[in-house]
């Protein structure tokens, strides 16, 4: 009896992936009531398809119940030529309550035919659903899930042979065991809905046939592998709606139709008709998408600002601002701060990675009152259910400030808002004064973005205007130098410079060089640190080195600068003897960094701290000894520094006191070139310590290295860290900035 039951009831639907979206963000479907990750993203693909639509006022109705009319709608679509058979089946009536004039009388016809709507070498046998005894369709009657899986599975070439046990019980394991119900537990009796109809057909799309072969593929002419970075590039027929897989690789969208940039970002399949234009973009089953904030990269390892690690592959796709390299090339344009949004396969291995805006926008918004998101929608094409990012941190509507610039990155489904500002003069425009396609201001040419063309006109040649940038460096506006609630705020790193020319690198991304006026003294104070830039003088530069900034002790622990919180995306710098170097806070071993040990800090718009200058806080860059004086073989006095394993001299002949631990820089010839002093804490009692790893002195915690240098004056031998306790009752204790134990003295 439930074998002819069987028999009566078949039908087609499609699915959705479990693809997880970056922290924040929400799949956009184009419906207004879909939140749900994996029904937007399936809801998305089958609308591309043609497969299911939306509703008056652009809901979709997830949990609406599917009928036997509806679902063969759906079907139609992911059988192979179905579409275009359709015209076939509207006038002739197949069964006696579906008239020709019924809405869906196409669709049930071909789902039903058993070869009857053509002759021939044309005829085909689709017959997937089929009536009742009573010789009626019924096409309101509602569609259970295990009704619509065994469906799915004969479209796989599954029979009832294939199947053990009873039905649905063989139909729903053998369908589990193909993933056709992945991510799906929904009970076979229960009537099946919208939202699962659409995850099950994307399901479908992505399983395999009995024979093997992709089911996907089997109902397009042909079909592309790859990351779709964009559902707004320009297609060889001149559109501006075309999928883009990669950086390069352009694809039309068949039947007119627009994502709303959903599926950007994910690595998926691209059906493809017979004209080669996409008929639907069916994302991978596996991988997750995160966005995170950049700290510091080498070629094999992207740690983040959290200090979370990722180990990266050297020839990892990777897309800076709309340009595609490896992550061995491209990591070496990023700056701390700098949002990436990472895609990691199922295997957990980072597969791609977006940069910023991760392709050149051709819009953007200027802000022009405090929280406000006007013009956003229009950026994305309507979609209102978009993730917000300001300077590569996480941001709301509220964070919003005047003449911030926002620009929407499909491939992150995200906006992207800078505040960004370059003051310098006016130097030149081209083509023309009137409507430039690009300036140059401090020597740099920038491209304006046609919604910028009318502030720019409005400017003249030499006068000093301060240029409002995107998070991909082009120009959405400018303004007079001066201009009320806007100023300047080029911040870098001094590259090369000596008393007359320097470049800098702007924390944007820039490269900045111009003339200087310095003298040798400020040059050596200059190389490798951070410093504001400003220009008021053609082909002139003015740099300020950073100090000073927001007081107090930073606590790493909880996260926090003084009174002021730190920013999610914080960039963190360290000085080196080759200038400043970015670290995240996990590489800070210390607790808390006393104030003496920042150099600068500085607050964004919400009164965080978002950039700091310290110390060299991990020692890296320093070797620490005792140090001493002694003669040279010029018969002069020489700085002598010792060390367990090495004495390092330098022509140094005062300002260090004998006898005392420092810390030094060397050389390439490996001689002294800077000496730090220590904080030298004398009668440390043996009871101030807290085991081998810290020391409270004065009501301070000190973080105590393992490899923390001890010296025994008595006799004169290095000791270890309990040797030296064991001798003496109490010891002097040296200290650097950072909170760090460099050297133990005792006698």
């Amino acid at each position: 009896m439930k074998k002819k039951i069987l028999s009566l009831l078949m039908a087609v639907c499609m699915t959705a992936t479990l693809l997880t979206l970056p922290t924040g963000a929400v799949a956009v479907s184009g419906f207004a009531d879909v939140s749900d990750h994996s029904t937007a993203v399936a809801a998305e693909c089958l609308r591309l398809l043609g497969a299911m639509g939306g509703y008056a006022g652009g809901a979709f109705r997830p949990e609406g119940q599917v009928t036997r009319a509806q679902f063969c709608k759906m079907a139609t679509y992911v059988i192979k030529d179905g579409e275009s058979q359709l015209s076939r089946y509207r006038t002739v009536t197949v069964f006696p309550d579906v008239k020709p004039s019924y809405w869906a009388a196409a669709y049930i016809n071909l789902a039903s035919d058993s070869g009857r709507g053509a002759t021939g070498d044309n005829k085909t046998d689709y017959s997937i659903i089929k009536g009742y005894v009573d010789g009626l369709f019924h096409p309101e009657r509602v569609v259970t899930f295990g009704q619509a899986v065994t469906i799915l599975m004969r479209l796989l070439g599954y029979t009832d042979g294939d199947m053990g046990g009873i039905w649905p019980d063989g139909y729903m394991a053998a369908a589990a065991s193909v993933g056709l119900t992945d991510g799906m537990d929904t009970t076979a009796s229960a009537a099946l809905t919208r939202g699962q109809a659409a995850r099950l057909f994307v399901n479908l799309l992505r399983s395999n046939t009995k024979a093997g072969a992709n089911y996907g593929g089997s109902i397009a002419t042909s079909s592309v592998e790859g990351m779709l970075t964009t559902s707004s590039a320009t297609a060889p027929d001149g559109s501006n709606t075309a999928m883009q897989l990669g950086s390069t690789t352009n694809y039309a969208m068949a039947n007119g139709k627009t994502s709303t940039g959903a599926l950007n970002g994910m690595k998926g399949t691209l059906l493809l008709n017979k004209a080669g234009k996409v008929m639907t973009f069916v994302p991978e089953l596996t991988g997750t998408s995160r966005t995170v904030t950049f700290a510091s990269g080498t070629t094999v390892k992207l740690t983040t600002a959290s200090g979370e690690s990722f180990t990266i592959k050297s020839d990892t796709a990777m897309v800076v601002n709309g340009e595609q390299k490896t992550w061995a090339t491209g990591y070496t344009w990023l700056n701390p701060g700098m949002a990436l949004t990472l895609y990691i396969g199922g295997s957990g291995t980072v597969e791609y990675i977006f940069a910023g805006a991760s392709t050149t926008s051709s819009a953007a918004v200027v802000v022009y009152a405090k929280g406000s998101t006007a013009g956003f929608s229009g950026l994305t094409g309507g979609n209102t259910r978009y993730s917000i990012y300001k300077n590569g941190g996480v941001a709301s509507a509220g964070d919003m400030r005047p003449y911030d610039v926002a620009i929407y990155s499909p491939a992150t489904n995200s906006i992207r808002v800078c505040d960004t500002r370059i003051t310098g003069v006016y130097e030149n425009a081209s083509p023309n004064l009137s409507n430039p396609s690009s300036i140059t201001v401090m020597g740099q040419k920038f491209s304006v973005l046609s919604s910028a063309a009318d502030t720019i006109s409005k400017l003249k040649l030499g006068s000093t205007i301060t240029l409002l940038l995107t998070e991909d460096n082009q120009v959405a506006g400018a303004v007079e130098e001066g201009t009320s609630g806007v100023a300047g705020n080029a911040v870098g790193i001094v590259k090369e410079v000596s008393t007359t020319t320097a470049t800098v690198n702007l924390l944007c991304g820039l490269t900045i060089t111009g003339a200087v006026s310095l003298a040798d003294t400020d040059v050596s104070r200059m190389k490798g640190q951070l410093v504001a830039v400003s220009s008021y003088s053609k082909g002139v530069i003015g740099l300020n080195r950073l100090t000073g900034g927001v007081p107090g002790d930073l606590d790493v622990t909880a996260g926090q600068m003084g009174s002021k919180l730190l920013a999610e995306n914080a960039m963190i710098y360290q000085t080196t003897s080759d200038g400043i170097k970015a670290i995240s806070l996990s590489q800070i071993p210390s607790a808390r960094i006393p104030s003496s040990g920042v150099v600068y800090a500085r607050t964004n718009w919400a009164g965080k701290v978002d950039l700091i200058v310290l110390s060299n806080v991990t020692g890296s860059d320093y070797i620490f000894g005792i140090a001493g004086y002694a003669f040279g073989e010029d018969e002069n006095m020489h700085l002598q520094v010792i060390t367990p394993s090495a004495t390092y001299t330098s022509r140094i002949s005062g300002g260090v006191e004998a006898d005392a631990f420092v810390g030094v820089t060397l050389t390439d010839s490996g001689t002294i070139y800077s000496v730090s002093n220590l904080t030298k804490f004398g009668n440390v009692a043996n009871n101030a310590w807290s085991g081998a790893s810290s020391v409270t002195i004065a009501g301070r915690s000190y973080t105590v290295p393992s490899d923390v240098l001890c010296y025994n004056t008595s006799t004169r031998k290095w000791v270890k860290l309990d040797e030296a306790r064991a001798f003496a009752t109490s010891s002097t204790v040296y200290t650097d900035q950072a909170g760090y134990v460099r050297g133990v003295e005792v006698q």
